[in-house]
């Protein structure tokens, strides 16, 4: 490659390096102004790096097979910021290719086209409902990542307010409240918190990017009453995993200000247990306690829901490599569960899951027709699914990759499922994927009748997210999707 030539190269990056800096503000004033959020292939632009942005228009190409450049979808950003558009998340991504197949032209005539619902603030494709009062029962590692993502959204019209904590009393509240917000804002596995947290110690509040959350000690819920704080209407997420059944969790409809109570975890007896994207629309407004099931349940089941549907689904395993949770002992010690009393962080530790059973509860066509087992192993995060299919209707590994591609972005499926095509990702390149589940290519084996799928899944953070959508489903946040095709 000459000198020429390599100069070219790099003043194209400083070039894209420029327009994507030019971008940032441009992405945050749709969010905050008009509560819009621009994604690039369901890949959400908000708040993200220059890096971050150029490298999600380099995911374009690994999916679509079309290069796109932040040239191509700068114009776009910046016309979408002069005009009146109302609430929606607009697939920037999306429209780019899109104009570039079209061969270009009038680039306002054609988002005026694309966006007709939601031009000039139109208010068809707004979110509905109102602000919501959310309250975390518990603030361990999935409370916590929750907090993460609901104060990351507090700035867009997401309408979902963090206005509690309740945690058990420690003595000294002072210290206390240094300990969590600590623990808030540093994580071993997924990092410091991007923002500002400050304590206050009297009103026993942390102030999180300006959202002052209450901190409430109590050592049940019978010890809250959230209305002396301002509280009213709250859906209370339960992320402690004390109680899984009715009467449990029913404690939390007890204190007023509560309306309802969302479980993260799998529940007992007749609460339904609800996989977003696939039976959440089965959440009727008389449900005031709902689960959201297992981060492996949340992982499988919508694959196995486009598997089933384009190939059925005969009868499967499904095995599972968790990683390690605090469940388990660090090292060998008594524990009331088989196996789990030996070191997590020395052994593979073989154990039950009931996510193979669970699939019946949100898809119930593969009632029976799925066994499952679990081996937790010595990684603090991310895990994987294996699913062992005999299936209706014969297909190949190419077949059966292009299928799942394109349900990962041309479906209702794309917030829970994603794909990858590389020999050589492992499981920390998954830490902090927002999907409930990741295809990996390149592991699947299918012959005839015969498909194995392996399935990456953040099973803090992508599960933490499933749970969010639930709880904006709870609250009837809805936005409007764009484009439409």
């Amino acid at each position: 490659m000459s000198q020429s030539t390599l100069e070219n190269v790099f003043q194209q990056w400083q070039s894209d390096e420029a327009l994507a800096e030019q971008m940032i503000p441009l992405v945050g004033k749709l969010y905050r102004q008009n509560n819009v959020v621009a994604t690039m292939f369901g890949r959400s632009l908000i708040k993200k790096s220059v890096i971050r942005i150029l490298k999600d228009h380099r995911f374009v190409r690994k999916i679509e097979g079309t290069e796109l450049s932040v040239q191509d979808t700068f114009p776009i950003v910046e016309a979408m910021a002069a005009m009146n558009l109302g609430p929606a998340h607009v697939d920037i991504g999306k429209l780019a290719v899109s104009f570039k197949h079209q061969g270009g032209g009038d680039l306002n005539a054609f988002l005026t086209r694309e966006l007709d619902e939601i031009v000039d603030g139109y208010q068809a494709g707004a979110s509905i409902g109102e602000p919501k009062d959310v309250v975390l029962y518990g603030f361990g590692r999935i409370g916590r990542l929750l907090a993460r993502v609901l104060v990351e959204k507090a700035g867009g019209g997401n309408l979902l307010r963090l206005r509690a904590i309740v945690v058990r009393g420690r003595g000294d509240i002072g210290k206390d409240l240094e300990k969590r917000a600590s623990l808030l804002r540093r994580d071993s596995v997924h990092g410091p918190f991007e923002g500002s947290i400050s304590v206050g110690v009297e009103a026993r509040t942390l102030t999180v990017n300006g959202n002052v959350v209450q901190v409430i000690y109590a050592d049940s819920p019978a010890e809250v009453d959230y209305t002396v704080y301002g509280i009213h209407n709250a859906v209370v997420v339960d992320n402690t995993g004390i109680w899984r059944d009715e009467a449990g969790l029913g404690q939390h409809l007890e204190c007023k200000g509560a309306a309802k109570a969302l479980l993260t975890a799998p529940g007992k007896g007749d609460i339904k247990n609800i996989v977003y994207g696939i039976n959440h629309t089965s959440i009727g407004a008389d449900d005031r306690i709902v689960s959201a099931a297992s981060c492996t349940t949340n992982a499988i089941v919508p694959v196995l829901k486009v598997l089933n549907d384009e190939y059925g689904v005969k009868t499967g395993h499904v095995e599972t490599v968790h990683a390690y949770t605090n469940d388990q002992n660090l090292i060998d010690n008594y524990h009331k569960g088989d196996r789990r009393g030996r070191s997590a962080a020395l052994n593979m530790v073989l154990t039950e899951t009931g996510a193979a059973k669970a699939v019946a509860k949100a898809l119930p066509e593969l009632e029976g027709k799925l066994t499952g087992n679990a081996i937790r192993v010595p990684t603090p995060n991310v895990s994987m699914a294996i699913l062992n299919l005999t299936l209706e209707k014969e297909t190949d590994a190419a077949s059966l990759n292009d299928y799942l591609r394109r349900m990962s972005i041309d479906s209702n499926f794309q917030k829970q499922i994603d794909f990858v095509d590389s020999a050589e990702v492992v499981s920390s390149d998954f830490v902090g994927n927002r999907h409930a589940g990741i295809v990996d290519a390149k592991a699947t084996i299918a012959n005839g009748n015969h498909a194995v799928v392996y399935m990456w899944y953040d099973n803090e953070f992508g599960y933490s997210c499933q749970v969010i959508r639930i709880l904006q489903h709870m609250s009837n946040v809805e936005f409007l999707k764009l484009p439409r095709h």
